[in-house]
């Protein structure tokens, strides 16, 4: 066999797609079987597979038939899908490229009803508190379908009811797939405009496919976040939607809604006339008591003597200027008996008194000093005199005076005769004067 006879894989692979894609039989398949290795892919397509017991088959779900699915896919909920098979020439494995789904045994959009309704009960969309409808509404939305017996049953029954308010519709699809992003803006519109009261969501009864565009999320969520009070009124009183759950009040039908938003004007008129009677009755029962209180106090001695009403307070005011001058002479004796201490003190305590104390003080320790230098002088001029004599008793000048007397040798006195040479001048210094002398010799005397 030639190199030529071998095929290549793209080859075989392509070769097996074709006998797939044309074989009418697996164009279009209808399988049963349970979700496997799903994961969801937000906004992207869908990759899982689909088993049974015995086999398993990959599966892939584009992202614009996956949009259409109304339930949220569970790994090992059993569906019913239908699509065509083909091969990937990727890796040449066939699979099958699903373009519908829907749950086996319940239907698609009761699942996706209850899969919502558990997601926003757990979010407390439900729960949250309610807006209270307004009791004396002057503007009202109606969100409805323009042509239909919802909008005249309302029209009817505000016109019998509450003539006075003003009705606006805000024509929508109430079904198909363009209904529920047409609700919700007009919803979210509604909320941009001035003066409206209540928002009145209505629509006839049908089957859950008629009635799914208000169970859709984002009807929803438009209705929780409307700061206008809405009222729910969709399918019959046995129908209960997403949209009556979120909204402030669900009505059984559209008369129920318009009853609920509206008063009856008669009854309020009446409650008017009733409640007048009411305050006029009042007023005269006030003004017959205020008529008897008047008379009561013209009547009374203040009018009558009109002096009483102040007397008392004149006998006030002459206690207090009475007790005010008291305190006055009490305060100025107290005033004057502290200014007496103080002047007192002030005596006692004169500088001039100090003054001659301390003067007298100096005069005395004056005398004591004088007398203690006098003393003192006394003594130290005997004290000198008995050491002057003591003085006088050593002098040289009285040894001199007994006929003694020193030698100096220029100024300098000689107290040995080694200081002396023979011809030396000398001065013989005595008592009364002095002779100068000259050496003639000198003698040694031995030691």
């Amino acid at each position: 066999m030639t190199n030529d006879q071998y095929l290549t894989v793209s080859a075989l692979t392509q070769y097996i797609k074709r006998k797939f894609d044309v074989d009418p039989y697996l164009h279009r398949v209808y399988v049963v079987g349970e979700i496997s290795n799903f994961r969801l892919r937000v906004n992207g397509h869908q990759y899982f597979s689909i088993k049974d017991e015995q086999a398993k088959i990959n599966v892939i779900m584009f992202k614009s038939a996956f949009a259409k699915v109304k339930f949220q896919p569970e790994e090992g909920m059993r569906v019913i899908v239908s699509g065509r098979i083909s091969v990937y020439p990727g890796n040449g494995s066939y699979q099958l490229y699903v373009d519908s789904m829907q749950p086996d045994g319940v239907g698609a959009l009761y699942q996706a009803y209850e899969q919502l309704k558990a997601k926003l009960d757990k979010e407390g969309l439900f729960k949250a508190p309610k807006q209270a409808i307004p009791r004396f509404p002057k503007k009202i939305a109606v969100v409805t379908s323009r042509s239909g017996a919802v909008i005249r049953d309302i029209i009817t029954t505000v016109k019998r009811r509450y003539p006075i308010v003003q009705l606006v519709l805000f024509p929508v699809a109430v079904q198909g797939n363009e209904a529920a992003p047409n609700i919700a803006a007009q919803i979210k519109f509604i909320n941009t405009l001035p003066d409206f009261d209540t928002i009145i969501l209505g629509r006839g009864g049908g089957s859950i496919e008629d009635l799914w565009p208000f169970n859709e999320e984002v009807v929803a969520r438009a209705i929780f976040e409307s700061r206008i009070p809405t009222i729910s009124s969709v399918g019959h009183e046995t129908d209960t939607t997403i949209a009556d759950l979120v909204a402030d009040v669900r009505a059984a039908t559209p008369t129920a809604a318009a009853e609920l938003a509206t008063p009856v004007l008669t009854d309020i008129l009446t409650d008017l006339q009733k409640t007048e009677l009411r305050v006029i009755n009042a007023f005269k029962n006030i003004l017959k008591i205020k008529q008897q209180q008047a008379r009561q106090l013209e009547n009374s001695y203040i009018f009558q003597e009109p002096q009483r009403l102040y007397e008392g307070y004149v006998q006030n005011v002459d206690q207090l200027t009475e007790r005010l001058r008291n305190a006055q002479k009490q305060y100025l004796a107290d005033r004057s008996a502290e200014l007496v201490k103080l002047q007192h003190r002030l005596l006692v305590n004169n500088p001039q008194n100090q003054v001659d104390l301390a003067t007298q003080k100096v005069g005395y320790l004056r005398e004591q000093l004088l007398s203690v230098i006098t003393r003192r002088f006394t003594q130290s001029q005997t004290q000198m005199q008995k050491l002057v004599a003591a003085l006088d008793n050593l002098s040289p000048l009285r040894i001199m005076s007994r006929g003694y007397t020193y030698v100096t040798k220029d100024e300098q006195v000689v107290n040995s005769v080694e200081k002396l040479s023979v011809n030396d001048a000398i001065k013989l210094n005595f008592s009364d004067g002095s002779a100068d002398a000259i050496i003639k010799t000198i003698n040694n005397e031995e030691k």
